[in-house]
């Protein structure tokens, strides 16, 4: 009898929870329509913190996921990292904390239903500041390495912060101040919460991925130079077998298809927002010949640079988004 009574009063509660996030979630999109009715990423006065609203489905459209938080409001998105799909869904926080290239699908998306998520951007320093700050200390549960990115259930505090984040855009003056601190409350959040130790593990602290840090870093400031993963993991003192094992258990890739990726879409962002030719952009971002651009250029994208510039331009002429997260 006692059993039957527990269980009922923790259906109860997880009633209420389940209630109170509804509430929450349903509050905070009346927030976002009140800042923007556009589609696409719309920034906000706080730096850090942006908005991103669809209201058509998008297909799997390649993209670079920043460090960032992102939780979504409405919706649904699904993140493909080499061959891992992450799922999105209302509620539900994703966290980086790496330059990753990946596709990003947008589905069970209307006009009357569109699909809208928040993002706040933050660096590894700013999460070690609060680790240090707060002395917190962790259990580490895996030594496993992770992918660079992880998908957790918000609960009502975390939305809770969002909404105060979301009252300050309209007040500058307490903005300017007050978000950092929220930022910093919503990272300790992170790392005290049930994901904590996950999210510690990206800040590549363990020394187990340490220099896989290290090498996508290096990788990030001189991906336009020529390597071999040979020289890559000599660099870092580890074995070609344990550099290529490591890396792509964070990133979901290789470390030479890692910098082929952040060519093509370093290109295409020059090719879209700079105006300039495919020869130019091939040889900006390191390559040699501009077929071999253009080959692995319409491998990733689906299409040729020109005909995929041209798209892109028409997409957001028609007010439409490409991914993000």
């Amino acid at each position: 009898m006692l059993d039957k009574r527990e269980n009922l009063k923790k259906e109860v509660l997880f009633e209420e929870s389940n209630f109170i996030k509804k509430k929450a979630l349903d509050t905070m999109i009346e927030m976002t329509e009140k800042i923007t009715k556009m589609d696409g990423s719309r920034s906000t006065i706080i730096p850090f913190f942006s908005i991103e609203r669809h209201s058509q489905e998008i297909p799997p459209t390649p993209g670079v996921m920043n460090p960032a938080f992102g939780i979504i409001l409405q919706g649904r998105k699904e993140v493909h990292l080499g061959n891992e799909i992450i799922h999105f869904n209302p509620g539900d926080f994703v966290a980086s904390i790496i330059d990753m290239p990946v596709s990003v699908q947008v589905k069970g998306v209307s006009k009357e239903l569109p699909s809208i998520s928040l993002r706040i951007g933050f660096t590894r320093s700013e999460i070690a500041s609060v680790v240090m700050d707060a002395h917190i200390e962790f259990n580490i549960k895996n030594k496993n390495l992770y992918l660079g990115a992880f998908v957790g259930r918000s609960d009502e505090e975390l939305l809770d912060l969002f909404i105060r984040l979301l009252k300050l855009t309209d007040r500058p003056k307490d903005a300017y101040f007050l978000s950092e601190l929220i930022k910093r409350e919503m990272i300790y959040h992170l790392l005290t919460g049930e994901y904590g130790y996950l999210f510690f593990q990206q800040v590549l602290v363990d020394q187990e991925i340490v220099g896989i840090g290290k090498a996508i870093e290096w990788i990030k400031e001189n991906y336009t130079r020529s390597f071999t993963v040979e020289e890559l993991a000599k660099s870092n003192n580890m074995s070609v077998s344990g550099l290529h094992h490591k890396f792509k258990a964070v990133t979901a890739i290789g470390p030479l298809q890692y910098q082929k990726e952040l060519r093509l879409h370093e290109a295409r962002r020059l090719m879209l927002s700079d105006s300039i030719d495919v020869t130019t952009a091939a040889m900006e971002v390191g390559y040699e010949s501009s077929s071999q651009f253009t080959r692995e250029y319409k491998r990733l994208f689906g299409q040729p640079p020109l005909k995929d510039i041209r798209a892109l331009r028409k997409s957001f002429e028609n007010g439409e988004f490409q991914s993000g997260i």
